[in-house]
């Protein structure tokens, strides 16, 4: 049990985090009545403060504490997962210069100019909502899970309570800050999140006398698993199908993880081209390191806390990295017990508020400005009147999160993680990749690859054992699967890739290349930035 003094210090800190950055987000909030300064902040990050922005995006609480749960428990198979998460941004390194000079605020205006109308841009709304929607159902329950257990409460209503407060406070990130105002609330978190880090990892390894031979050993030893602790086929079997699945997994991490609609947004706030590149390529650096700081915790929490531990206070493992804060903090004095703990916990905290404020932003700006503005106003609406309903986009996207993360308090939702991430790279990244780079992709490819991809993200999930028939299933009390995969990464993805191609192939060929400035204008664009807002 976590110590009333422990309680309070800790609450003290995260209400004192709340005030100072939710002030600080009002102050740095847009200035004026212009879509480019709510949207984008008018592009006036430095690449060093976007790239510190951008890693936030990248460090959610789900990534924080299940890479470390993951590393804990299953030893390769979650150094692996790490890595995937170092290969997704990688991968995004590739795309930031192409897509900043053909995107303008969201990815409806990237998808757009590939097949112009309002199909496109309504497309882009589902698939940014199908991303995002999941992703905040999660973080705001865990973070109200978490909330409500660090001020020693357990009961459900009390987790609910602390789930709308959570989401009240991540409405008025978003609503109120705009794209600058959550980029300072990310490069704070990313602050906070690096220094306990650092500090953890370094007493980690204080604790084994700086030896990582040492660190290894004993996080062999506490596994329980001996030598198989460091080779493949632990977290989901050594069989051929636990090895597929691991395998959807990473695949999962890396390909949806590399055009995630908040990524894409957040890439158009960099000046120009070549700053969205300097931005992508130090958000790579900083993402390595925080997943070196990962793997030293997640071997630290299996060498001093141990395997069973862990799986009795979480069988996922998603308390190891607070186990691994109280065990270390014993070793110290009360007080530095204390701070300890208080500093991993509102790393937690702060890494919710921030990831769950900058998603819905993207989703509040897809429903105004591709919905709204661009379809139903027809492009008539004023910058104010936009900024207006984006707000209110905001408000709604919110209540809506809250509403459906308080409904599932307390089920298993891990898996809607995964969900999401299939679905942007099953849809979201095969319609960029075409809309970028093959000059045959039209609107009926771009239809077909954004609804076919989702259809087959959600028919695929719907029917593996990451949504029936175990106990660790969205509905563990439901049996329908006939799919015996947990990640279905490895279908959907390369389904929505297929049928982007089939259907490019099979619909009327045309493209923006047709009427505006032709192919080679369009691939100047995409390769130069030239003639780009």
């Amino acid at each position: 049990m976590i110590a009333s003094q422990d309680r309070a210090l800790t609450l003290i800190a995260f209400l004192a985090f709340i005030v100072l950055s939710l002030l600080l987000c009002v102050l740095a909030g847009p200035e004026t009545d212009e879509t480019a300064d709510f949207y984008t902040g008018n592009r006036s990050l430095t690449p060093v403060q976007n790239a510190l922005a951008l890693a936030g995006d990248y460090i959610s609480a789900a990534t924080l504490l299940g890479s470390c749960g993951l590393v804990a428990l299953f030893g390769y198979d979650g150094i692996a997962a790490a890595v995937s998460t170092c290969l997704a941004v990688g991968g995004f390194l590739l795309l930031a210069r192409p897509l900043h000079h053909t995107g303008r605020y969201t990815l409806g205006d990237i998808l757009a100019l590939r097949a112009p109308g309002p199909a496109a841009r309504i497309a882009a709304a589902v698939a940014t909502l199908a991303f995002c929607v999941p992703f905040l159902v999660v973080q705001l329950t865990g973070a109200g899970q978490a909330t409500a257990l660090l001020i020693g409460l357990t009961e459900p209503a009390a987790q609910q309570v602390c789930t709308v407060f959570i989401g009240a406070v991540m409405i008025c990130y978003a609503a109120l800050g705009g794209m600058k105002g959550t980029s300072l609330v990310q490069i704070l978190k990313v602050a906070v999140v690096f220094t306990t880090m650092a500090v953890l990892a370094l007493m980690v390894l204080a604790h084994y006398d700086w030896s990582v031979n040492a660190l290894l050993d004993a996080a062999a030893r506490g596994s329980g698993r001996g030598d198989a602790y460091y080779e493949s086929g632990q977290a989901l079997g050594e069989s051929p199908g636990g090895r597929l699945d691991f395998l959807g997994l990473q695949l999962s991490i890396v390909l949806g993880g590399a055009c995630m609609p908040h990524i894409v947004m957040r890439v158009n706030s960099a000046a120009d081209g070549a700053a969205a590149r300097r931005t992508t390529r130090h958000t790579v650096v900083l993402i390595a390191v925080y997943s070196v700081f990962i793997v030293i915790a997640g071997l630290g929490a299996a060498g001093v806390v141990g395997d069973s531990a862990i799986r009795a206070a979480d069988p996922n493992g998603q308390a190891s990295l607070m186990l691994l804060a109280k065990a270390l903090g014993g070793d110290t004095s009360a007080l530095a017990g204390n701070v300890l703990f208080t500093a991993v916990a509102c790393t937690i905290f702060v890494s919710v508020l921030a990831v769950v404020a900058g998603i819905t932003l993207t989703a509040a700006a897809a429903l105004a400005h591709d919905v709204h503005a661009q379809v139903v106003r027809r492009g008539r609406l004023s910058e104010g009147g936009e900024i207006a309903s984006a707000r209110w986009a905001a408000v709604a996207v919110g209540v809506l999160g809250i509403l459906l993360a308080v409904a599932l308090q307390g089920g298993n939702l891990q898996s809607l993680i995964q969900l999401s991430l299939t679905a942007s790279g099953a849809s979201i990244l095969p319609a960029c990749l075409y809309s970028l780079f093959w000059g045959r992709f039209n609107r009926t490819g771009l239809l077909w690859t954004v609804y076919g991809g989702l259809a087959a993200t959600l028919a695929v999930y719907m029917s593996s054992t990451a949504f029936s028939g175990t106990p660790t299933s969205l509905l563990p009390g439901a049996d329908i699967h006939w799919i015996t995969l947990q990640s279905t990464g490895l279908i959907a993805i390369p389904a929505g890739f297929l049928l982007g191609w089939t259907g490019s192939r099979l619909g009327r060929r045309g493209s923006v290349a047709d009427g505006a400035r032709g192919e080679r204008a369009w691939r100047t664009r995409v390769l130069t930035g030239v003639d780009a807002e």
